[in-house]
């Protein structure tokens, strides 16, 4: 990447000029809980039947404060209901606790992940002292994504609290992890097993400080109305600095392995605990150190062992992975990753409502993800030489080599051409997950870049790494869904799904054929919805 360098300390990774306002599409909006038609342009193939539900945040205000964050915003679920070749449009506001209490306060009464509470005004001098010493309450507003447990659908973010959601209703009922296992929290993204065994990963903290914990849930519940019940955790990895545990979104799963990817991006536990009496919030209290390396651990997921062998990395930051598998004794992990880790800290909502040359800056001081691919030796062992390739797969551009007893050092290869530049990186990766996920594929799905948003959607063909592109301007897709056709026989079989907002019009509801990529329909939904983050489709009989 060209560096620009105007001011110190701050890396231009792009120069970049004119970028149009995203405001209305980082603005509040009402829900709407009462199902509404749609406009129909095109097809929507007759066979979708199902929910495409979507989550991201919808409230960015309370009363007359404002969220500094876009991760803080009130949790908005969306349903998409198909059928026929129709389609429904309707959302509802998560009632979580922190939606209830900022409500009834008509003030930001719960702390968020940018946003700190401020003491009540209607509290007394002494007792606005005292709440200064009470910890950060963690938050219930799962604004993430929509996962899936036993067969229950769940709305979550990062701390221990997700909903249960009925995909037809979009009623919740709260779970809290830590009531079943000794866990301050878990991803918004976990993997599951054909059978519906599901893994997940969430930090503890500990008086011996801070620990990784993989996560195992059963596949199948037992009463219909249990949630988390048989939920284990499977091993805990101490990190490095006690106090200062690694930041994670996800993690990689293949057949064997659950891979933990310990990154330099940092979270300050002190600053955290100290966090309300100073009046910062979490977002303060993360930091990338580019002086270390990113780690790879290695679980294998039946015996709960951790590999004695460390894979390390140059330091890099992901939050997404595309997909990990096994084959001819490497474990191949692909993963959407940046040279920087400072973007978390960028997305704030003043930065992303600028506009004109102020809006230009934030996006060219952010480094692009892009996807990558990590080859990792399993069979390391005594006799294993030490500083050479052990990458024996042909045309492999990735290397591991073995630089002591128990550490290989890897580099990566790109999983894409030059092309991908033009589109300013890819996220949001998804792949026929169902069918593919932990085995060897040829197709994943992002969206790529070149605004702080997604502006295109993409699709890459790892054989030739070539690439095929729906794109509108002004229209901002979000992550794209799979879902395959019925008695699909090749793996691109089927539809890609994604809500696109655009700020001046309505949003829509776009249908591509992923084998072509061309455009099969819209619906066009009367509303406009904020940007948000991941979805799901809940496929009906």
């Amino acid at each position: 990447a060209i560096c620009f360098s105007y001011e110190p300390n701050i890396n231009h990774y792009t120069n970049v000029r004119g970028l149009p306002s995203i405001e209305k599409i980082v603005s509040s909006v009402e829900d709407t809980p009462r199902p509404i038609s749609t406009q129909i342009v095109g097809t929507i193939p007759e066979w979708i039947k199902g929910n495409f539900l979507r989550n991201g945040p919808g409230k960015f205000e309370i009363g007359n404060h404002k969220f500094n964050h876009w991760f803080d915003g009130m949790a908005l679920m969306h349903q998409f209901k198909i059928s026929n070749g129709q389609v429904t449009y309707k959302s509802r506001f998560l009632s979580s606790d922190s939606y209830q209490t900022n409500k009834e306060h008509n003030r930001i009464a719960i702390s968020e992940f940018g946003t700190v509470t401020m003491p009540d005004p209607c509290k007394n001098v002494f007792q606005r002292f005292l709440s200064r010493f009470e910890s950060h309450k963690p938050t219930d507003n799962a604004n993430v994504s929509f996962v899936t447990y036993k067969g229950d659908y769940y709305v979550s973010t990062e701390t221990n609290i997700m909903h249960k959601v009925d995909p037809d209703t979009l009623e919740t009922e709260k779970v809290d992890w830590s009531k079943f296992i000794a866990v301050n929290g878990a991803t918004a993204h976990p993997h599951t097993e054909p059978d519906g065994m599901t893994y997940n990963m969430g930090n503890s903290y500990t008086s011996k400080g801070s620990y990784y914990n993989i996560i195992q849930v059963p596949p199948t519940k037992k009463t219909e109305d249990e949630t988390l019940e048989g939920a284990t955790v499977l091993c805990s990895i101490p990190s490095v600095d006690k106090t200062k545990p690694s930041y994670y979104h996800s993690f990689a799963m293949s057949e064997n392995y659950v891979v933990f990817i310990e990154q330099p991006i940092k979270l300050d536990l002190l600053k955290i605990v100290t966090g309300k009496l100073r009046g910062k919030s979490i977002s303060d209290s993360i930091f990338w150190d580019p002086k270390l390396n990113t780690i790879f651990h290695l679980i294998h997921k039946h015996s709960g062992k951790v590999s004695s062998i460390k894979y390390l990395a140059k330091p890099l930051s992901t939050f997404h992975q595309i997909n990990a598998f096994e084959e001819d004794g490497f474990l191949i992990i692909d993963l959407c990753a940046s040279d920087d880790g400072q973007a978390i800290t960028n997305y704030n909502i003043q930065n992303m409502r600028k506009s004109g040359e102020a809006l230009d800056e934030v996006y060219n001081t952010l480094s692009r993800a892009f996807p990558r691919r990590f080859v990792l030796p399993l069979n390391v062992d005594r006799d294993t030489p030490y500083n050479q390739n052990l990458i024996t797969r042909p045309n492999s551009i990735a290397t591991s080599v073995r630089i002591a007893k128990n550490k290989v050092f890897c580099t990566h290869e790109d999983l894409h051409g030059e092309d991908l530049h033009e589109y300013g990186g890819l996220e949001f990766p998804q792949i026929n997950y169902h069918k593919f996920n932990t085995h060897p594929y040829r197709y994943f799905y992002g969206c790529g870049f070149r605004h702080l948003v997604g502006d295109t959607l993409i699709k890459m063909d790892l054989h030739g790494k070539r690439m095929k592109v729906w794109e509108h301007p002004g229209q901002y897709p979000s992550e794209p869904v799979f879902v395959p056709s019925p008695n699909a026989t090749e793996e691109d079989d089927g539809v890609i799904m994604s809500v696109v907002i655009t700020p001046d019009e309505s949003t829509f509801l776009l249908v591509l054929d992923a084998k072509t990529f061309e455009e099969l329909g819209r619906a066009v939904v009367p509303v406009n919805i904020p940007y948000g983050f991941h979805g799901t489709f809940n496929a009906t009989a």
